[in-house]
């Protein structure tokens, strides 16, 4: 048998991941995900620090001509006795198509749509934007719609800048955030001056799709999307720090570098000038179902990334002590958050520090048809709740608000 086939037979249709860390070289590490102190600048200082962690990915990061062989990849764990092999979830994916998945999202893409992500970055970013589908695929890549949660577990402090700056203020002209593009190399292009930030709190959450420029805050974010590394810097100067023009042109196709009004074509205006941004973008927690029958049977789970059909998002909280069996209409890949105990064949639990390669219990990828029968789950502590954040692919059928 393949490696594949005996992971998904080792842990019943749930395979274990290693985590999947990833390095910006143009942002500053939050420290918040649990990596050790000593491993954040691992991969050396011109790669940058370590301020993500992929999740359930078959996405390569793209980060430039330093790029890593199989960075931003996820593995595949599998225990072979003493030794321990490991395959690309990517590959397996291909190799045994819907039997992970489920052939409703195979049979459509062909592959795993989606990931996610910790994005854990000291002070804020540049005020960017992720192309649609359209734009994306002039440089052979795909759109990205993203969604935030910022989960309290990791965010007892909420760094340097806890504010995200979301679109273009109305009123503003397609020729003022010219002008911005136009003076990126001159410092500070002041293209925040046109917007506006919000307050970002823990157990909350922001649906970010493509066209829309936002400055991501400095609080650590819970962050799926689709499977896309596409976007492009529109503000030069940030917490001091100047932005590389190439990041300007990012996603551009060659021909089309030096037009700014491809880069303003890229702008989704009707999004970016919405009035009603946080009534439309931002996203509270909702129940699956009422809480008090949910507590009932010894769990709360709240969907909270819900407005966009390319993805979707739950919180699970087993409460301490219980055992629950839980149901889904589609494959998904967890984190866990806290806790610890059992879930199907596998120990889980929330670790406090990880080296850099070192393998964890705290990331899985639940098979569609595992979704289906139904995970069981044992919380062995009798005051700490289990907390996992479980992430969908597009379309899940369970997502009826």
């Amino acid at each position: 048998m393949s490696i594949t086939t005996k992971a998904l037979e080792q842990g019943k249709g749930i395979l274990r991941l290693a985590p999947t860390w990833v390095p910006r070289s143009f942002c500053v590490p939050g420290r918040r995900i649990k990596l050790h102190p000593d491993d954040y600048y691992i991969l050396g200082g011109e790669r940058g620090g370590i301020d993500e962690r992929w999740f359930s990915s078959t996405t390569p990061a793209e980060n430039g001509p330093l790029t890593g062989e199989h960075e931003g990849l996820s593995f595949i764990v599998f225990n072979d006795g003493d030794k321990v092999e490991k395959v690309l979830l990517k590959d397996a994916i291909d190799e045994v198509k819907g039997e992970i998945i489920g052939n409703r999202l195979w049979d459509q893409y062909q592959s795993w749509p989606m990931y996610s992500k910790f994005f854990d970055n000291m002070g804020p970013l540049p005020h960017h934007i992720h192309h649609n589908d359209e734009k994306a695929a002039l440089v052979g890549q795909k759109g990205k719609p993203e969604a935030y949660y910022f989960p309290p577990q990791l965010n007892n402090h909420g760094g340097d800048f806890p504010y995200t700056f979301m679109g273009i203020s109305p009123g503003t002209t397609r020729e003022q955030i010219k002008e911005c593009l136009m003076n990126f190399t001159k410092g500070d292009n002041k293209i925040t001056s046109y917007s506006q930030a919000y307050q970002l709190d823990p157990g909350t959450g922001w649906d970010v799709p493509p066209g829309l420029l936002h400055a991501p805050g400095s609080m650590c974010t819970y962050e799926p999307q689709k499977a896309s590394d596409v976007f492009a810097m529109y503000q030069s100067l940030v917490n001091e720090a100047i932005i590389p023009e190439e990041l300007l042109w990012k996603g551009t196709p060659p021909e089309s570098k030096g037009d700014y009004e491809a880069l303003l074509d890229v702008i989704d205006w009707d999004l970016n000038l919405d009035p009603n941004m946080m009534e439309n973008r931002f996203m509270a927690p909702k129940p699956v179902k009422p809480l008090d029958e949910m507590k009932s049977e010894g769990y709360i789970e709240n969907w909270i990334c819900y407005k966009s059909d390319a993805f979707s998002a739950k919180e699970l909280t087993v409460l301490p002590g219980q055992t629950v069996t839980i149901k889904d209409s589609a494959a998904y890949g967890l984190i866990m958050m806290q806790g610890h105990g059992k879930m199907g064949v596998w120990d889980i639990e929330t670790p406090a520090l990880i080296r850099y390669g070192q393998l964890t219990n705290d990331e899985f990828f639940v098979s569609e048809k595992a979704a289906l029968e139904g995970v069981k789950i044992v919380n062995h502590s009798t005051t700490d709740p289990i907390v996992m954040l479980k992430h969908f692919g597009p379309e899940n059928p369970d997502l009826v608000l």
